[in-house]
């Protein structure tokens, strides 16, 4: 578990690709001073698991589901990624509950200038944009961020000066990729009340386990 508030950014060294799979070799500082083989790391939005690491660098595997389903298959020898240790139960949760399994990817639409803000629009698939409601939670490439608008096709946060210049996200172009996990709660609770028998009251959501 993750809370979408990036540590810093790591730069992809090597990548191996083994059939539809891939073995995946980031250089890093701070995410690993404490680390140790079987950790999970989120890198760019994705929950990865830590198969070796050195003093400069930790190595993850990537299987074939996670390469179709995120844009992990666009990542290069230096791209910038962004990178967060999994959350400690005495930690503040600074951002929101971030599971690192994507949804699915957006298209970055625009990119504008708001004084020391920066606006992004991304566009989304109908699967991806019934989870995304104005003032929610959405996780863009692993970084926790408010919704400020949506509409039918895409919808639009704003990055504040620190996340500018603490994440890889403005390393972003106009037609870039990016990787979207929806707010855990809205999938949670959707699931839970699918059923038209089910109504969802105080017992109901006492009965599992929301209160």
């Amino acid at each position: 578990m993750f809370t979408g508030i990036i540590e810093e950014t790591g730069i992809v060294k090597s990548i191996r690709t083994e059939g539809r799979s891939a073995r995946i070799t980031i250089s890093a500082e701070k995410v690993l001073e404490d680390m140790k083989v079987g950790d999970s790391i989120n890198t760019n939005g994705v929950c990865l698991t830590v198969t070796e690491f050195s003093s400069s660098a930790f190595t993850i595997d990537v299987m074939p589901e996670t390469m179709q389903r995120t844009t992990f298959a666009k990542l290069r020898s230096g791209s910038r990624v962004n990178l967060e240790r999994a959350l400690r139960l005495t930690d503040r949760l600074g951002g929101h509950i971030v599971s690192g399994h994507i949804d699915g990817t957006g298209i970055l639409e625009k990119i504008r200038e708001d004084e020391n803000a920066v606006w992004l629009s991304v566009s989304g698939e109908p699967g991806i944009l019934r989870y995304i409601v104005e003032k929610g939670s959405v996780a863009i490439d692993g970084i926790s961020l408010t919704v400020v608008k949506v509409s039918q096709r895409s919808f639009e946060v704003s990055i504040i000066p620190h996340t500018q210049t603490e994440t890889a996200i403005l390393l972003k172009k106009t037609g870039d990729t990016v990787n979207i996990e929806c707010d855990i709660i809205g999938k949670y609770v959707e699931k839970l009340s699918s059923k038209k028998s089910d109504k969802v009251d105080l017992n109901f959501l006492a009965e599992h386990g929301f209160i």
